[in-house]
């Protein structure tokens, strides 16, 4: 399986820290925000990761993190040259990297410290489909995407910050793909803000009976705004004291 790190974006909400580089740069505690995918990438037993980012700040992710041996891993980077495309649309640039194998696709401001090597293996036994990852939040908040699971994990809705949630599963930015991922999001089109979604791509793979939904014990989004910033510098502090990070 292939890793794949999507890092682009504006990140407007988070300016004036993002005027002058990526969020994804941005301190979480003791080490760059970039730093805990790549790790949890390591962790999951993956190899070789694509890093998706904008032309502007590719340059400072080549500086920092070079061929990616300092994690174990073989580096390569892609540029997604709509800023505004959409998460879907930078998955398509991963392609021609992942050549017919399934990936494991992480947001870069994700902060967790799950394992996610099992997913993984029980994923690649399987063989098709797709997997998205929830946690269980106060989705009353209105902040999350909401994903509604059947008792064996087989997700049966998927609402965009809905106001009347149907479970208290948020999701995620963390996904695993199989092959036909590509297919799929040629089949996509552009929502109302002029991005190709990665709700609407999930919910194609909901549609045909294929997306099963893994819990994890913790997540923070650490992109979303200052105090998703702060909670996640917070968490990761409090862990580390604890040794448990």
């Amino acid at each position: 399986m292939k890793g794949v790190i999507l890092a682009g974006g504006l990140a407007t909400r988070l300016r004036p820290l993002t005027l002058v580089t990526n969020k994804h740069l941005l301190p979480v505690y003791h080490k760059p925000m970039i730093y805990y995918p790549l790790e949890a990438m390591r962790k999951a037993g993956i190899k070789e990761v694509l890093l998706t980012t904008s032309g502007d700040h590719a340059g400072d992710f080549a500086t920092l993190l070079k061929d990616g041996a300092e994690f174990g891993l073989k580096l390569y980077y892609a540029i997604q040259q709509n800023a505004t495309g959409g998460i879907a649309d930078a998955i398509a640039l991963a392609e021609e990297f992942v050549n017919g194998e399934s990936m494991l696709v992480m947001l870069g401001d994700n902060i967790f410290n799950f394992d996610l090597a099992n997913a993984v293996q029980r994923f690649e036994s399987g063989g098709s489909g797709a997997m998205i990852f929830g946690v269980h939040k106060d989705t009353e908040s209105k902040q999350y995407g909401v994903i509604e699971i059947d008792g064996s994990g087989k997700v049966i809705s998927l609402e965009e910050k809905p106001e009347k949630p149907r479970s208290d599963i948020a999701q995620t930015g963390i996904y695993i793909y199989d092959k036909k991922v590509f297919d799929y999001i040629r089949k996509l089109a552009p929502s109302p803000r002029g991005e190709l979604e990665v709700t609407d791509l999930n919910a194609l793979y909901m549609k045909d009976g294929i997306l099963t939904c893994e819990i994890i014990d913790w997540w923070v989004d650490g992109g979303t705004s200052f105090d998703e910033l702060l909670a996640a510098n917070n968490r990761v502090a409090k862990m580390v004291a604890e040794g448990k990070l």
